[in-house]
């Protein structure tokens, strides 16, 4: 692919979004940007869900990391947490929706703000803060390190310019409109993500001279295909590990997350809210096969045509460069500006929602927006420069990722997470299913203490308990610390607001 190709995509794919940010976003202003007016469409919601959920990690990484038989994500091992993911989504619907709704928020760390006091929303919103910028982070390094390796490099532009130049295009585009304008974006980055993989099925299978059925077979009786695992308790892969771990992560970065609810929130009610969820869960579970399957297909061709795939520094596979690699060096011109406006798409459909929450969530729960009669021009004004300043943040977290980064990205994406959401985790809980008051000001410590405990009972839990490895359950071990703690600091009183 020439670079004045590469270019006119990528460009032209910017021009795209940004005709629809011109024609949804209107006067730009804060209910529009942080709420959408409550006017969004459920069934767009749910579909373009699918694409902020997915980002690049799973573009890229799930794929790749089918390969990596030895860890916790080989195989379609994956699919033991996604079917857990489906139960957290559930428990969104039912259990969280209704709070939300009832109490009209802006921002889903108003409910802590209700519930226990003012040092507990900024530390709800604080954490939430943390998660999201490194794991937009996360999401967008993969990308862009893919575009940079495999296009960007040889165009002569640095790395720190490509990300400079993605993060300014998306500051442009959600700009004025924010969620109103993701709401409409987010479901046709969903389809370029989706008609990418279904591109590359097709190629793989008609180069290998294979029907529907027979690349379904093909893919079914090969070494890869394994989705369960009973027989070691102590290993990652171990089913009722992945599949509560994968409850607990759906429950807190989707249910417990600004960047998610936000989109569900903007639906007239909360009946179009539940459609919305359950609309995505099914979906959800459908595009994850077929991304495993994909990375099952990958590995498959590449050995039948002798293919040489990307390696680390030490020799291993560079699981999360196998896709690109066979895409863009194996697949031709066609397939490859397919390929390219699919990655483009995963770079944007995660972080342009991410920026407009963060934004939303320093302004309404930090700077308290909503609190207060404060003149609307200069909270915009505010808005934009909070805006702009997410942007440089992410920028250099982007960066510092390039030299501290080591192994898969959807397994150190998962890992952080058990340490930033968990707090979060334990507060609403806490709060949703008992009664107590907490003495506010000491939530902070016990949310900081946690995070900190799970960290040394994880780097010792092989002496500690008989060989045993935490894998994605290590969330549900800290929310369990933060839940203790918030026990620890309650009120002897039973709370007359609590729900």
């Amino acid at each position: 692919m020439s670079a004045t190709l590469i270019l006119v995509v990528f460009f032209g794919y910017f021009l795209l979004l940004c005709l629809f940010s011109w024609f949804t976003s209107e006067e730009g202003d804060n209910d529009a940007f942080f709420i959408g007016q409550r006017k969004s469409p459920w069934y767009l919601v749910a579909f373009g869900m699918v694409g902020a959920s997915l980002s690049g990690v799973t573009y890229l990484s799930v794929p790749g990391v089918v390969g990596k038989l030895e860890s916790a994500n080989g195989h379609f091992s994956y699919l033991q947490m996604v079917l857990g993911n489906i139960v957290g989504y559930i428990a969104i619907a039912m259990l969280l929706m209704p709070v939300y709704y009832k109490l009209k928020l802006t921002s889903i760390y108003g409910y802590l703000d209700e519930r226990f006091g003012n040092v507990s929303l900024k530390t709800g919103a604080g954490f939430f803060i943390l998660s999201r910028t490194i794991g937009a982070s996360f999401r967008l390094f993969l990308v862009a390190l893919i575009l940079q390796t495999f296009v960007f490099d040889t165009m002569g532009v640095g790395f720190p310019v490509t990300i400079l130049v993605i993060l300014a295009m998306i500051w442009v585009y959600t700009l004025r409109g924010g969620i109103k304008t993701i709401v409409w974006t987010d479901p046709l980055q969903t389809i370029f993500m989706l008609v990418a993989v279904g591109a590359a099925f097709y190629y793989i299978a008609n180069d290998m001279g294979m029907g529907v059925g027979e690349t379904i077979s093909f893919i079914q009786e090969s070494k890869y295909a394994k989705v369960f695992f009973f027989e070691d308790w102590s290993k990652g892969s171990y089913f009722w590990k992945q599949f509560l771990g994968g409850a607990a992560i759906a429950f807190a970065m989707v249910g417990l997350d600004q960047d998610m609810m936000q989109k569900h929130n903007s639906c007239p009610n909360i009946g179009d809210a539940r459609k919305n969820m359950f609309s995505f869960a099914a979906v959800f579970l459908l595009a994850n096969i077929v991304f495993v399957s994909l990375g099952a297909l990958l590995y498959l061709y590449a050995a039948s045509k002798g293919f040489e795939l990307p390696l680390t520094p030490d020799g291993k596979v560079k699981t999360d460069a196998v896709f690109a690699s066979i895409a863009l060096n194996k697949f031709g011109i066609g397939m490859g500006v397919i390929f390219l406006i699919g990655l483009i798409a995963a770079a944007f459909s995660s972080a342009d929602s991410a920026l407009t929450s963060l934004t939303t969530s320093f302004c309404v729960d930090i700077l308290d927006f909503e609190k207060g009669d404060k003149d609307p021009k200069a909270l915009k004004k505010t808005r934009f420069i909070v805006h702009l300043a997410f942007s440089g943040l992410l920028f250099f977290v982007i960066l510092s990722f390039k030299y501290l980064m080591e192994g898969d990205t959807v397994s150190n994406l998962f890992r952080v997470a058990g340490y930033t959401y968990g707090p979060l985790l334990g507060l609403f809980v806490f709060g949703l299913f008992t009664k107590w008051d907490v003495k506010d000001e000491l939530v902070l410590p016990v949310c900081l203490a946690a995070p900190v405990l799970t960290y040394i009972i994880n780097a010792n839990s092989v002496a500690w308990l008989n060989g045993y490895k935490f894998g994605f359950e290590l969330l549900l071990i800290n929310g369990w610390l933060t839940f203790v703690g918030l026990l620890l600091i309650r009120q002897s009183n039973k709370s007359l607001t609590a729900t």
